[in-house]
């Protein structure tokens, strides 16, 4: 099971308190200025518009904002009510029930408790092959469902007259409340999708949607779009955007240029830029729940069974300098695994509680010392090993920043292979590599959308790292612990201890976009985790 997205060194999908960026008070809505249109930029072309079948930052964006779950994330790591005015969760927190509020889709249909039930099963049939389907596999019946073992139908939710929705899972989800407001459990209108097939969502034009934008001037394929106000939508008034224009720009410095003539209101920087703009007062840091590591080989060879190899690797990094000098974006040191600010109980945030400072800290003499004992062990006097990382400009300064470091190590001599991202995830997968850089966001602001990735069976677990202790932490949450709060943050935070004790992996770094904004956008929310964000309470203000 996954619960994210995989990463390309220098691109950010978007984890926690959502950040709220600039929210307007009333007092500031009243100097609205007289063309509400706001110009984006994104740095890839939107590939579906298909609630199913998105698994990309881009269209998860576009969907967040034309579409409507049954809640909606905010603030804080907070949900507010969607499509759903009101919700309620059993004790055992197994069946959960929506309240439907009476709302439209774009044509004028109503959007009912049967678009969700329809939406869902549709995900999760096989002959879909929803990449996203595996974030229903609490849902009663679900794994039986997508095997194509039992019908749709038998899925665990179901539509108790036309505006309640209640499902049952199989066992308790905490963090459910997240998923509903993911596109994947999206409702879905099936007279639409049935007219128009294949090519359902395949444009602009053969979709309705049920959000505030409605989504005009997208053929499929062209590289421009636009996010019109949705009348229709529940909550029109509220909205004060009439249009976003997106357009894809994928030169750093043409987007610079575009940004300085006033074309567009945003753009995320590059080091070289942040270094001469981070003091600018339209500069803001948008810390991401992202974590970039270096996966370590242990199907067999060199790393297996070796933890001083894996600790030594750990310990020759310094994490400052990389983030400082080499990325030099706003980009901190990874504490651990899972990400600052992702989750946290009780007031303790997750990283702090599970900071084990050996995991992630620079002491090229013990790294030494740990390096030679790792070579007794294997019978070697010295090794070549290679670091396999993107060959976009961030995966080029890392591995390059990377392999200077190691090379301080007695014996050891590295090679750097830059690829395309595809490649690079094709090879992890296949586990051909020395060491590989990765990286990965989560889609909800819970730990367990890293912690999930270094199970044993899992496919993400590239390096096969494996760890009774660990595998067993990560079962309780999920199983025997899932509803008592106390005992789950306990689970996860023994699980993220055992990984960096071990050094199953070596993190490096937590991404951060810094991103100019022009100071006359006022109330867009940004998410760190999933869709980024939420443009349905954004405007122009003409406030001098």
């Amino acid at each position: 099971m996954k619960f994210g997205r995989a990463l390309q060194l220098g691109i950010v999908a978007g984890a926690s308190g959502l950040l709220l960026v600039a929210c307007g008070s009333k007092s500031s809505q009243q100097h609205l200025a007289d063309h509400q249109t706001l110009n984006w930029v994104e740095t890839a072309n939107l590939p579906t518009m298909d609630p199913s079948k998105s698994t990309d930052v881009v269209s998860g964006k576009a969907l967040n904002n034309v579409d409507e779950g049954l809640l909606r994330l905010a603030a804080n790591a907070k949900v507010k009510p969607g499509v759903a005015k009101s919700y309620d969760v059993s004790k055992d927190g197994k069946t959960w029930t929506f309240n439907l509020r009476h709302s439209k889709w774009s044509n004028g249909d109503a959007v009912t408790a049967q678009d969700f039930v329809y939406g869902w099963q549709r995900t999760v049939k096989p002959s879909t092959a929803s990449q996203y389907a595996y974030l229903f596999d609490h849902v009663a019946n679900y794994d039986a469902v997508n095997k194509g073992k039992l019908a749709p139908s038998k899925l665990g939710v179901k539509a108790d007259g036309k505006y309640k929705v209640v499902v049952t899972l199989s066992k308790p989800q905490s963090y459910f409340k997240y998923l509903v407001g993911s596109p994947a459990f999206f409702p879905q209108n099936q007279k639409v999708v049935q007219k128009y097939g294949s090519k359902y969502a395949a444009n602009a034009t053969d979709a309705v949607y049920n959000g505030p934008f409605k989504l005009t001037g997208w053929t499929g394929t062209n590289n421009s779009w636009h996010l019109v106000k949705n009348k229709q939508y529940w909550n029109a008034k509220a909205t004060k955007l009439n249009r976003i224009n997106f357009q894809v720009i994928k030169d750093q410095g043409t987007w610079y240029s575009q940004y300085q003539g006033g074309k567009v209101d945003e753009i995320i920087t590059d080091g070289t830029q942040y270094r001469h703009l981070k003091h600018d007062k339209e500069m803001q840091l948008r810390n991401g729940a992202s974590t970039f590591y270096l996966e370590l080989n242990q199907r067999k060879g060199f790393f297996k069974d070796n933890v001083n190899a894996r600790k030594a690797i750990s310990l020759a990094i310094n994490r400052q300098q990389l983030t400082k000098n080499v990325l030099a974006d706003g980009s901190q040191p990874a504490k651990g695994l899972v990400p600052t600010n992702l989750a946290e109980y009780k007031g303790t945030d997750f990283a702090k509680a599970a900071y084990v400072k050996s995991g992630t800290a620079y002491n090229l003499k013990q790294a030494t010392a740990l390096w030679k004992q790792a070579l007794k062990q294997s019978g070697k006097s010295s090794i070549s090993l290679e670091l396999l990382a993107d060959d976009t400009p961030n995966g080029k300064k890392t591995a390059e920043f990377i392999q200077s470091q190691l090379t301080k190590l007695p014996g050891l001599k590295v090679t750097t292979s830059n690829v395309p991202f595809n490649v690079r995830l094709s090879r992890s997968n296949d586990g051909d590599f020395d060491m590989v850089i990765g990286g990965w966001i989560a889609d909800f602001p819970d730990a367990i959308s890293f912690s999930s990735l270094f199970t044993s069976t899992n496919a993400y677990n590239r390096g096969k790292w494996q760890n009774s202790t660990y595998d067993t932490a990560v079962k309780n949450a999920e199983g025997k612990d899932a509803n008592d709060a106390a005992a789950r943050w306990q689970d996860l935070t023994t699980a993220e201890k055992t990984l960096m004790q071990q050094q199953g992996i070596v993190p490096l770094y937590q991404q951060t976009q810094a991103q100019m904004l022009k100071t006359k956008v006022k109330g867009v929310v940004y998410f760190p985790t999933g869709a980024q964000w939420d443009f349905s309470h954004a405007y122009i203000s003409d406030a001098k």
